[in-house]
């Protein structure tokens, strides 16, 4: 894609990319980090070189691979495979259609905001904040604060379900573990942990293996083409959670940003977009066996056992990679959920911290005292705390913790989408890269779909409509 002649996009401010990686938490291998100085009249002042990609070839697309598959692989931390494992214990393959339906949602959704992020080189929190009212601002800040701690707190529930798993209670493993991950956030040392926890993360496609096994796809396809929607409480929370889960708010931040910090241009969008592309439907895939090898291993043709509804504990849902595994399937699904929850444990709160304190203007840095930056220590510790505090409650039922935090990301999404859907279409933003009509079709559709979804929810709560049943 060519830019048109009577619409630059904007400069890009390099320093800005920089700001944003260490406001967000983008992983290091992500960032544009080179930093020379300059010479002549700018002497003393430091700024970052354009990041020269290829234009065409195989080249150019894995100089721009990452951002895309990355964020959505994320969706499959400690909530996300809690999710689709208990959709799949609980209802077989009766909520594989859901997972169809939506799989074009995220879809559209992160490549708004990857496109967002190429185009105006800004983050997407820079974007709401410059141009959107304070109380628009603070309304989006307030909804990713309550989304990122919901997240923040699944992920020490999954490291609570792993310390569980190979015999240590919580409240012994947890703490530890804590600081640990306080130190790695405030010293910056990272970058090699990152990938370890991302590698660790992949042992989840062990259940693309555990789908083949034993599996009527018969029935796959029967139940994914003609579902038997059930109108109840259960049904309708299992739902509202796999979108939550789905497309999850920080996602949304994390590839504006990363596309910034990659120096990502129109002129290599393209090859942007088809990461984008394939790594949703990579996520949505994995996320489909998962749901494939639970019912399987759970279920049988009859139906669901009852008692499937009342799963408490994540290794429950081990069993289903028995097949692959054997006896070591618990322990293969403690690695994988380890792996994926430290990732996002040690991301978020920082992210979180950064994004709303340099919103608003605010002091921030893990290199400032208290009384320095008080906003920003307090919602990083904070967070990290009430966290782990909630992780080490004896008895916790996680799994039905987990879904309902799922169903709370559900809950602020909309929100976020609307600032989202108002700034791809901002014809001086954007100018010709905004929206075309499908896209803007399906974007309105995720929006309405998701109210229409999170009202029938909360009446249910209250004992009003059919999932009050």
């Amino acid at each position: 894609m060519t830019d048109p002649p009577d619409r630059q996009p904007p400069a890009i401010d390099h320093a800005r990319r920089e700001s944003e990686s260490r406001r967000l938490g983008t992983p290091r291998s992500l960032r544009v980090t080179g930093r020379l100085p300059s010479v002549g009249g700018d002497r003393g002042r430091r700024r970052f070189p354009r990041l020269r990609l290829p234009r065409t070839g195989v080249f150019a697309f894995l100089a721009v691979v990452g951002p895309g598959l990355i964020t959505a692989s994320a969706g499959n931390d400690a909530g996300g495979v809690v999710t689709y494992a208990s959709a799949g214990a609980v209802f077989r393959y009766n909520m594989l259609w859901a997972l169809v339906i939506t799989a074009l949602s995220p879809i559209v959704v992160q490549e708004m905001c990857a496109r967002l992020g190429a185009v105006t080189g800004k983050g997407l929190s820079d974007l709401i904040r410059e141009q959107f009212s304070l109380g628009s601002t603070s309304l989006a800040m307030a909804c990713l604060l309550i989304a990122n701690t919901g997240i923040t707190v699944s992920e020490f529930l999954g490291l609570a379900a792993c310390a569980q798993i190979i015999g240590i209670p919580a409240w012994i493993a947890v703490p530890p573990v804590t600081l640990v991950l306080w130190y790695l956030v405030t010293q910056r040392s990272s970058s090699l942990i990152e990938k370890v926890f991302v590698a660790l993360s992949f042992v989840f496609l062990v259940y693309v293996v555990a789908a083949f096994k034993g599996t009527d796809w018969g029935s796959v396809l029967h139940d994914t083409a003609q579902p038997h929607i059930v109108w109840t409480s259960t049904y309708i929370s299992a739902i509202v959670a796999l979108v939550g889960t789905t497309i999850s708010p920080y996602m949304q931040f994390f590839v504006t940003s990363s596309v910034v910090d990659k120096g990502i241009s129109p002129r290599t969008y393209a090859f942007t977009r088809a990461d984008v592309i394939i790594g949703s439907l990579f996520a949505i895939a994995v996320a489909g066996f998962i749901i494939i090898a639970t019912g399987t291993a759970l279920c049988t043709v009859h139906g669901c056992p009852a008692g499937n509804s009342n799963i408490s504990q994540p290794q429950q849902f081990a069993v289903a990679l028995k097949s692959v595994a054997g006896n070591s399937a618990e322990t293969l699904f403690a690695i994988g959920l380890f792996g994926a929850s430290m990732l996002a444990a040690g991301v978020l709160p920082l992210s979180t911290a950064f994004a709303i304190c340099e919103t608003f203007g605010l002091e921030s840095g893990t290199e400032k005292s208290f009384a320095q930056a008080p906003i920003f220590n307090s919602i990083f510790t904070g967070t990290i705390v009430i966290s782990a505090l909630i992780a080490i409650i004896p008895n916790l039922p996680i799994v039905p913790v987990l879904l309902n935090l799922q169903v709370l990301n559900a809950l602020m999404l909309p929100i976020l989408l609307i600032f989202i859907i108002r700034l791809i279409n901002n014809k001086d933003l954007m100018g010709t890269y905004r929206n075309g009509r499908l896209f803007n079709l399906i974007a309105y559709a995720t929006v309405a779909i998701l109210i229409g979804l999170s009202v029938l929810y909360l009446a249910g709560q209250v004992g009003i409509g059919p999932a009050a049943k």
